[in-house]
């Protein structure tokens, strides 16, 4: 099956999938791309533009993963560090509802969008929640329950061991960030087999 995977991260999602799939993911910092590239030598990583990738390439694929950025979406973002720490407001990126709308009405193979609970009600009701997780999707996805994420608490250490990824040998700019932004391995390897289904 041939798989892309938008704003990868350093593969969070992917980590369980194995090798039997032809996976491209698109990562927009070099630095991640590079931490991707070396824990997935296999797949083919393009450092760029996701959203612009999707537009130009969709129809190459069976099955599309995208995440597009959360922070601007995020209740913690707005509800804590907004109201009570003095981080500045910003717009929520649109770019999350375009995918979605993008993929239904365009991409004949199975698609899913990820994002986070956001502190606003959901522009388009989201297909199923996981975790942490909203999904936006065009298959069913059957409940699971899976371990709950101390995400606001955990620290390197922690999310490494949960995640299964050491980055100690890595100079990255924000470790925990990079951490905190992946999706549950468990979580990303439920969701590709039931696309299967």
């Amino acid at each position: 099956m041939k798989i892309l995977n938008l704003y990868a991260g350093i593969g969070g999602n992917r980590k369980l999938w194995g090798e039997s799939h032809d996976i491209t993911a698109v990562e927009y910092k070099q630095e991640i791309a590079d931490v991707y590239k070396d824990f997935f030598p296999n797949d083919t990583v393009v450092v760029g533009d996701a959203h612009q990738y999707l537009l130009d390439h969709y129809k190459e694929f069976d099955f599309i993963w995208s995440s597009p950025p959360c922070q601007s979406h995020s209740s913690f973002r707005q509800n804590i560090c907004v109201r009570f720490r003095g981080t500045k407001a910003i717009y929520p990126e649109m770019t999350l509802y375009q995918e979605i709308l993008f993929l239904q009405y365009n991409f004949d193979g199975k698609w899913i969008v990820e994002n986070v609970k956001p502190y606003y009600k959901t522009l388009i009701e989201p297909t199923t929640i996981l975790q942490r997780h909203l999904f936006w999707c065009n298959f069913e996805i059957s409940n699971k329950e899976f371990e709950k994420d101390k995400i606001r608490t955990a620290q390197i250490p922690d999310l490494q061991k949960k995640y299964g990824y050491d980055l100690s040998d890595y100079k990255l700019s924000n470790k925990r960030q990079i951490l905190r932004n992946c999706v549950e391995p468990e979580v990303g390897l439920h969701i590709l087999k039931e696309q299967h289904n």
